[in-house]
């Protein structure tokens, strides 16, 4: 009987329903504090996400299976208390007055590559006319020797009706300026001319060849200048402080390069190149936006292909400034400056470039130093 009564046990709790398990409460949902009209984000389980979903705790390759309730509450608890601690974070970095940090508009360099072209004097084996070449009316600054629009190629080119400059034109705040643009309703005060001459310019052939590439007469190379940001938000070129220039006694960016130095008289350089350089800038109309250069020798300085500095000749450093609100620029949009510099006559080389355009470089011609 005791093994029936056993027995009958046995199969009674056989048949017996199981009991009911205990219900499992989900974790309770962390308030959410209304900071800054920070919504909490609508995070769902999608069950239909393949095998590498983030929310499927499964590894890429194993047999899916479906998550548990549990678990599925577990996760958008987590998910919340994550979100929550990150607004948090943004309201707490808000209160200590901490910023992201911005990137600074303005560089603290401008770097520009211009194209230096190397000569020989005239006096020398294949040298070229114009250089040592001293201007029939002496030596000076002369004006109206290059056309005052740039060619089909972007060159300037020889007019030959150039004259000699007694006194510059000023502008209203009495800065040098192009005998171009002079406009007496904006103030500005007239200059002197005196007699006609080119310059120490042959000819308009042997122009052509200052920024041209001839292998018969120049060689070139690239050449860099860095532009160094003021305190007043303009950018500067100087040889008196470069430190290359500085070494070598002023602009000589090619000594014992390319054809090397000139000999003669007076210090050892390299007297006798060009340097041109093709840039673009952003016309900004409320900029107060211009660019000065001071130096010696010719200096052309073309905006929107139009002569807006004319320096040209063999003479000490002079200046000149355009303020670009009188050239009639559209605001917002984008202008080519084409730079011009000749360096003709021994002894002294100055370079002085200043302005607050943010200056960029345009396509690079190929130089004959690429094929040496």
């Amino acid at each position: 009987m005791i093994c029936c009564f056993d027995i009958g046990i046995t199969c009674s709790s056989a048949a017996m329903p199981a009991s009911r398990p205990e219900q499992v409460e989900p974790p309770a949902q962390p308030v959410w504090t209304n900071v800054n009209r920070v919504k909490r984000a609508n995070l769902r389980f999608d069950r239909r996400k393949s095998n590498r979903s983030l929310f499927s705790l499964e590894a890429p390759h194993s047999r899916r299976h479906p998550v548990r309730r549990e678990s599925m509450s577990f996760i958008r608890t987590t998910t919340t208390v994550f979100a929550a601690g990150l607004a948090a974070g943004f309201v707490g970095a808000a209160a200590t007055g901490f910023q992201p940090a911005q990137q600074d508009e303005d560089p603290e360099t401008l770097e520009l590559t211009g194209v230096v072209r190397d000569f020989h004097e005239r006096t020398a084996a294949a040298g070229h006319p114009d250089f040592e070449r001293r201007p029939s009316s002496g030596f000076g600054l002369y004006c109206g020797n290059v056309a005052t629009q740039l060619d089909a190629d972007g060159k300037p080119v020889f007019s030959g009706s150039g004259f000699k400059v007694g006194s510059q034109w000023r502008d209203a705040s009495g800065r040098p300026i192009c005998w171009h643009l002079f406009d007496s309703s904006l103030g500005d005060s007239a200059g002197s001319s005196g007699a006609s001459d080119s310059g120490g310019i042959q000819s308009d052939e042997s122009f052509r060849l200052w920024y041209r590439d001839d292998p018969r007469i120049n060689r070139s190379k690239l050449l860099e200048i860095t532009l160094d940001r003021e305190a007043d938000g303009s950018y500067v070129f100087d040889s008196n402080t470069d430190a290359q220039s500085v070494e070598r006694g002023g602009f000589f960016p090619i000594d014992h390069e390319l054809f090397g130095n000139s000999g003669g008289s007076g210090p050892d350089h390299n007297y006798h190149f060009t340097f041109e350089l093709q840039t673009e800038f952003t016309y900004e109309a409320d900029g107060a936006q211009v660019f000065t250069f001071r130096g010696d020798d010719d200096v052309w300085v073309y905006i929107n292909r139009e002569l807006v500095i004319d320096l040209g000749g063999v003479h000490g450093a002079k200046e000149q400034t355009v303020d670009l609100n009188r050239l009639g620029l559209q605001d917002g949009e984008e202008y080519e400056l084409s730079f011009f510099f000749a360096e003709r006559h021994r002894t002294a080389s100055n370079f002085r470039m200043t302005t607050n355009l943010k200056l960029r470089n345009i396509e690079l011609p190929t130089v004959t130093a690429a094929y040496d």
